[in-house]
């Protein structure tokens, strides 16, 4: 971004002033004032990479972390079968191949786009706004708990919110200059980076819709760009870059049905009117905020919207920047709140890159008060700001000492050659198949159900990425002579195995994560 150059403070000129001291000073004055991007970006950086390893691998990341270790064309398969585009297991893929499978190495892959983001986020509003603004949005975008959460987890997220932002600082480029056609094309690849990434970036394309028509049809100057020809073919480009992935897509509608019986996708709980102030609690504090008062609960929900309000009835440009954050960061939230009334899709996860956009309008209805009421501006950001450390707390809670990890390792020191290890559920099983050190797979139990069907995963989903001999029926398929078994289950859940073979006799038990290992002896060797 472009430096706005600004005088030297008067503070330092003055006539009771140490001139040592000006001269001194004036140099990192200046140097703050033309470098201010930079304390944002250490300040984004400190927090996405502050306890970056300590939460252990859970089972989504887990899927990453398997499917990335297929090769390119069998990514590109199984991909097809799971629930999200290829784009971002690819990356991984040749992320670990470059610099290897350790956990802060693959959250780094994560982390470094989240960091990004920022820098995108203070771009976008200082194209958009003044500097002031710019500066606010990049403390209060850094800041933002679900965006640091997200940083920090082996999926696609983080990349998802860099190509949003990044094809939305196109678009607001080239709504400003559209003879200038290359930023169409840096549109078109971000977009369909995007769409390559993850499937809700079809909420960010009605988005962009939607903003170009509001601006057609604004009081006023009406800016005519949704009905230039280029910004069709753009549109027409990204569907032809999409096309090689379409037979995946349309494969994965087909299969719902099996996708749903796996559990990988319709596990989501039916949404009530309070989900939505829920979700934005957690967006903001990484907690649902259920437990409070009802006028606590509804009070931060409704601030929002009112802080765009602000944004949008004191925003004077041509271009209304401020409607375009309100687009992109409001609809896709409500539309997906409407349709998961049907079909329950109303997942944090997958709304955190249109969430970057809450902090980007604070900064500007922050902005616009401040030149009408410091105090009243001042107090909005600390408010805003305090309600973030709160989620940033919340989000760095973690006990190293109690993690699946822990577990994992435990055993791991004292396994036996000859030992199994049976997982109660694919959960359980993607996190420990990333810690296991062992020289034996990890089989997962799928014993059938009460009406004799199998409940073996089918090809869909997370089952993509299992082969059979990964499953085991029954516990009495184990290999004869088998005379150790761990048995990896939900630590509250005492039978999931149940029930277990009369001579087997517990010998060793540890809990962590919510999950326990207990080491059965079969009475077929000696411990």
């Amino acid at each position: 971004m472009e430096a706005r150059r600004e005088t030297p403070m008067d503070d330092t000129q003055g006539p009771h002033a140490n001139p040592g001291f000006a001269r001194g000073a004036q140099p990192l004055i200046r140097w703050a004032r033309e470098h201010w991007l930079v304390p944002i970006l250490v300040l984004a950086a400190l927090v996405r990479f502050y306890d970056l390893t300590a939460a252990a691998i859970w089972g989504d990341e887990g899927s990453s972390l398997l499917l990335a270790r297929y090769s390119l064309p069998d990514i590109w398969l199984h991909a097809a079968y799971d629930v999200h585009p290829p784009l971002y297991f690819i990356l991984l893929h040749g992320w670990i191949a470059m610099f290897g499978d350790g956990i802060l190495s693959i959250r780094c892959l994560s982390a470094l786009p989240g960091i990004a983001s920022v820098w995108l986020g203070v771009w976008l509003v200082d194209r958009l706004a003044t500097r002031r603004a710019a500066i606010v949005a990049g403390v209060l975008l850094a800041l933002l708990p679900t965006a640091v959460r997200y940083s920090q987890e082996v999926r696609m997220y983080s990349l998802l919110g860099l190509w949003l932002l990044g094809a939305t600082i196109a678009l607001v480029y080239w709504i400003r200059k559209p003879q200038r056609r290359r930023y169409l094309v840096i549109y078109v690849v971000l977009m369909s980076a995007a769409f390559y990434t993850h499937y809700f970036t079809a909420l960010c394309v009605l988005c962009h819709w939607l903003y170009l028509g509001i601006i057609r049809v604004q009081p006023g100057h009406r800016l005519r760009h949704i009905q230039r020809g280029d910004w069709w073919l753009a549109n027409v480009a990204i569907v032809a870059l999409y096309l090689p992935w379409l037979p995946g897509f349309v494969d994965l509608l087909r299969h719902l049905d099996q996708l749903k019986a796996n559990g990988d996708v319709g596990w989501e709980l039916p949404v009530s009117l309070d989900s939505l102030p829920s979700m934005v609690w957690s967006l903001l504090t990484q907690d649902d905020g259920e437990t409070l008062p009802s006028l606590v609960f509804i009070a931060l929900p409704l601030a929002l919207p009112l802080l765009a309000w602000v944004a949008l009835t004191r925003d004077r440009s041509v271009f209304r920047g401020s409607a375009l954050l309100a687009v992109y960061t409001f609809v896709p939230m409500l539309l997906v709140f409407a349709v998961s009334f049907f079909s329950p899709i109303f997942i944090e996860r997958y709304l955190t890159a249109y969430a970057l956009g809450l902090p980007l309008l604070a900064a500007l209805a922050i902005d616009r008060l401040y030149s009408g009421s410091r105090v009243l501006a001042m107090t909005v950001l600390v408010l805003f700001v305090g309600v973030e450390l709160v989620g940033l707390k919340n989000n760095a809670t973690v006990d190293v000492h109690d993690q699946v990890n822990v577990l994992v390792e435990d055993v791991n020191l004292h396994f036996q050659p000859g030992d199994r290890i049976v997982t109660s559920d694919m959960l359980w099983y993607l996190s420990y198949v990333y810690y296991n050190h062992t020289n034996t797979q990890p089989l997962l139990y799928t014993p059938p159900r009460a009406d004799g069907t199998s409940s073996r995963p089918n090809d869909y989903g997370f089952g993509t990425l299992t082969t059979p001999d990964a499953y085991l029926d029954h516990l009495s398929d184990l290999p004869k002579g088998t005379g150790r078994v761990w048995l990896i289950g939900t630590a509250d859940v005492p039978d999931e195995f149940a029930p277990l073979p009369a001579q087997w006799q517990i010998a060793r038990q540890m809990k962590a994560g919510g999950v326990a290992a207990r080491l059965y002896l079969s009475g077929n060797t000696a411990q």
